[in-house]
């Protein structure tokens, strides 16, 4: 089975899940390997997701040595990417010689998506300005292998993607995807918009097809589960990708890209 590269446990503040319990769910899904990617968000707006890096290294390397020979455990971590913040993202991204980093954008001008009634405009003000700072984060910011849930933000609108396509936000969203095509950072499937009650997951299949067309070649898997959940809907999303026309995925072992094949 294709592996998860995107997962939380309770080193993350959102997340109950002990590690060694996901670690399990991973082995009796199949899986040879999985990357654990908790949070760490600089300046979060409750002042959560700030775990230790050298405690969480310390514990998941312990785990890696435990489950060697039975289950690779590669060892990420999810850093919410801030404008002003580059020196301290990448400082944390370096400080343990992780697999795998993410660059993340949960929050925007001080407001996290998830708190929809913070924000006052319309969900397409909201997904429009989620955008433009997403945008502005990558320029600003180094450090991460891939792009986490690019359109994260339409999870959390009131009418979801009612107010959303491609096509209607493609002027910010094209330069997002140069971006990250110049700078050979990997696209993430995350599932977790289909766990949430989507139709698809984030970023929507338009999306993924345009970063092909631009020239794309990485992407990324992962279920961005906060609990056991391991490799949740990727009976969904595989055939998808595979109709999108992506043959295959990418991991990441000591920040290096390492190609799966997709089965056809």
């Amino acid at each position: 089975m294709i592996s998860d590269s995107h997962l939380h446990t309770s080193f993350s503040t959102d997340s109950d899940a002990e590690p060694e319990a996901v670690i399990e769910a991973a082995i009796r899904a199949g899986m040879t390997n999985l990357c654990i990617t908790d949070h760490y968000d600089p300046d979060y707006p409750t002042g959560e997701f700030m775990i230790d890096p050298a405690s969480y290294w310390e514990e998941m390397s312990r785990l890696r040595e435990k489950y060697r020979g039975t289950i690779d455990v590669r060892i990420g971590i999810e850093i919410g990417l801030l404008p002003d913040h580059h020196d301290p993202i990448l400082e944390i991204a370096e400080s343990e010689p992780f697999d795998y980093v993410i660059g993340s954008v949960h929050v925007m001008d001080g407001l996290d998506p998830y708190y929809r009634d913070q924000f006052r405009g319309t969900d397409a003000e909201m997904y429009r300005r989620y955008f433009e700072v997403m945008l502005e984060d990558l320029r600003r910011t180094d450090g991460y292998q891939a792009l986490g849930h690019l359109d994260y933000v339409v999870r959390y609108g009131y009418e979801k993607d009612r107010e959303y396509s491609y096509e209607r936000f493609q002027d910010v969203i094209d330069p997002i995807l140069r971006e990250i095509v110049d700078r050979k950072i990997a696209l993430e499937v995350n599932t977790a918009g289909l766990t949430k009650g989507m139709a698809w997951p984030n970023p929507h299949p338009d999306v993924i097809r345009r970063y092909l067309e631009l020239g794309g070649t990485m992407i990324t898997l992962g279920s961005d589960a906060h609990d056991a959940g391991v490799g949740a809907e990727f009976d969904r999303v595989l055939p998808m990708l595979r109709e999108l026309g992506v043959e295959e995925i990418t991991e990441f072992y000591g920040k290096k890209p390492v190609p799966v094949k997709l089965d056809r």
